[in-house]
């Protein structure tokens, strides 16, 4: 549609003023919802061609467009904006267009597709999930899904952070405490027992603590010297030595971990094309980091410890090896980002997905990749997201108070059965189809109230408004697409054609307006790293949607016609929703 109207508006304006005007010169754009029209044309940057006023001149194009352009009924102009009205034939066509189309709003690979890597969850292997790495996980799985969306080749990737000192202090303290226990003895997935082992670390380190600052240590000589973070430093220096007793631990219970967390992923929907390891990395990047010392790029100190001095750059002095020889995390993303485009050499770009605390790491590993020579570090990029807050307040891992994840689904899905259950809707639906919705539902809400805030904007998470099946909800989206199914079933039709009709009324024209839309906000989406722009979209595609139901009678429509081109708005309605919400991980019930 705009390539033909700027078309149409350079060949007026050759013929009203007789000058040459370049698409870069024409701003268009989609007319506000406070004024009449379809496209509104910035006039003001015309006037130096016209010689006239911004409504003279706005007048005078607006004229001759609706007597030249066929699609174009009517226009108005305000100020220094023409808002020009397409015909209803034009809508009328444009949807029949629409339906004839397969994976309608996606795009094809072609010349312009990239190969995109894109990172998230990367878990500590001493804890289970949190309600952060849900936003995280969400996140970076509908951005992957909405690049793919956009035609490129997009890979799913995690690293996992498998060894550390953090490691080490569940290690230990299951050494010391656990007698032994095991998920299967406790009936505890593994991570939430290896995390509980990770809450008893920190209790006995700060016992520790206070003990030593009551017999007149300093707080940070108490930190240094308690027993408990000595013997953690020990066992990682064990664990980097090979030891055979401390490797076989730390398989155990990584073993347990990974069997916990895939069970989440599972739950939540998202998943991995391949799996990095910081055990692996973190060798390729002390290589990087002795390399870079043979360069002369980085500093060994007298006590054995390597830095990269980053002053000159505006920044501090880095830490990439301890003196004990040990990897610190810069080290493994310095190895990670290497091993990933040795394994996909024509991969474009690097898209690591962490909150936006670690913004200051991720300048510095990009600013350390470009000084040892690698031309790639320019296509890494940052998705940096603002962190999630309740409101009982911040979370902390180390004493146990965060929101687990597989708790919040459950909370979530029990939710979902209450509010079902309370307002009588399923009434005669089997046992298991009915839990099966209220998983959906539950779930549903969960993502798409992560989602539908922008990225980059911190947000409070309150699960009782994210499941409310009125306003911006991923519930209200459900139900709205449940209606529009049940609309369909009880048409007994194959397949909704859409007619050719000269005239629509308002509701029909805007909901087909909304639905041209969808390319466009898929493109937009991939470009920002948004799936916001998704969510909000399918909202207003949804809210639209309601308003035309309640306004335009569709089964008990007499004009065959007019009934034909509702339920082919309300057919292609219903794909577009599914479509969308697909991209945020969001399954579609057909009925509620």
């Amino acid at each position: 549609m705009s390539k033909s109207l700027v078309q149409s508006i350079q060949e007026v304006i050759s013929q009203l003023y007789s000058a040459e005007v370049g698409e870069e010169q024409l701003q268009l754009q989609k007319t506000r919802k406070d004024f009449e029209g379809d496209m509104t044309l910035v006039v003001f940057p015309l006037l130096r061609i016209s010689k006239g006023s911004p409504e003279q001149t706005g007048q005078a194009i607006g004229e001759a467009l609706v007597k030249d352009v066929e699609y174009l009924e009517s226009f108005n102009v305000v100020k220094g904006f023409l808002n020009l009205s397409f015909t209803s034939k034009y809508w009328v066509n444009a949807l029949n267009d629409i339906c004839q189309k397969e994976n309608y709003g996606f795009y094809s690979t072609g010349k312009e597709s990239r190969n995109v890597m894109v990172e998230y969850s990367s878990p500590n292997t001493n804890k289970p999930l949190h309600l952060g790495h849900i936003r995280n996980n969400l996140l970076g799985y509908s951005v992957a899904e909405i690049l793919k969306a956009n035609g490129h080749n997009v890979q799913k990737v995690q690293v996992i952070n498998d060894r550390g000192i953090h490691i080490c202090k569940s290690m230990l303290a299951w050494q010391k405490y656990a007698k032994g226990e095991t998920p299967q003895s406790t009936g505890l997935k593994g991570d939430k027992l290896v995390g509980k082992y990770y809450v008893a670390f920190d209790k006995q380190y700060k016992t520790e603590i206070t003990e030593l600052i009551n017999s007149g240590k300093t707080e940070d000589e108490a930190k240094a010297e308690a027993p408990m973070i000595l013997e953690a430093r020990e066992m990682l220096q064990k664990w980097e030595a090979g030891d055979k007793e401390v490797h076989s631990l730390w398989e155990k219970m990584n073993g347990w971990v990974y069997e916990g967390f895939d069970e989440t992923y599972n739950r939540l929907g998202v998943d991995f094309d391949k799996l990095y390891y910081e055990s692996n990395t973190y060798l390729t990047g002390k290589d990087l980091v002795e390399a870079g010392v043979q360069q002369g790029i980085f500093e060994k100190r007298e006590d054995g410890s390597i830095w990269c001095d980053l002053s000159d750059d505006g920044m501090d002095q880095k830490l990439l090896l301890r003196s004990d020889g040990t990897a610190v995390y810069m080290t493994q993303d310095l190895g990670t980002a290497k091993l990933r485009y040795t394994d996909w050499p024509e991969l474009n770009q690097l898209i690591y997905t962490v909150g936006n605390e670690q913004d200051y790491h991720f300048k510095v590993l990009f600013l350390i990749l470009g000084k040892l020579g690698f031309d790639w570090a320019k296509n890494c990029y940052h998705l940096s997201y603002g962190m999630v807050d309740l409101p009982t307040g911040k979370m902390k891992s180390r004493e146990g108070t965060v929101v687990d994840a597989d708790d919040l689904m459950d909370e979530m899905v029990e939710t979902a059965k209450a509010q079902s259950e309370e307002k009588g809707k399923l009434d005669g639906m089997a046992d298991e189809d009915a839990n099966a919705l209220f998983e959906m539902l539950g779930l549903g809400a969960l993502k798409y109230f992560m989602l539908k805030v922008d990225p980059k904007k911190r947000m409070l998470f309150d699960p009782a408004e994210s499941i409310d099946m009125q306003g911006n909800t991923g519930p209200f989206i459900q139900y709205t697409h449940a209606r529009i199914k049940s609309v369909l079933r009880k048409a007994e039709l194959d397949r909704f054609d859409v007619p050719s009709l000269e005239s629509i009324n308002q509701h029909e024209r805007s909901l087909i307006q909304l639905l041209s839309q969808y390319p466009e906000t898929i493109k937009l989406a991939g470009e920002e790293y948004s799936p916001a722009v998704i969510a909000n979209y399918t909202y207003e595609l949804a809210k639209e949607y309601s308003t035309f139901y309640h306004e335009c009678p569709i089964l008990i429509e007499e004009n065959e016609k007019v009934k034909a081109l509702r339920l082919a708005i309300s057919s292609l309605t219903a794909q577009v929703i599914a479509s969308a919400m697909r991209l945020l991980g969001v399954t579609m019930p057909d009925r509620m």
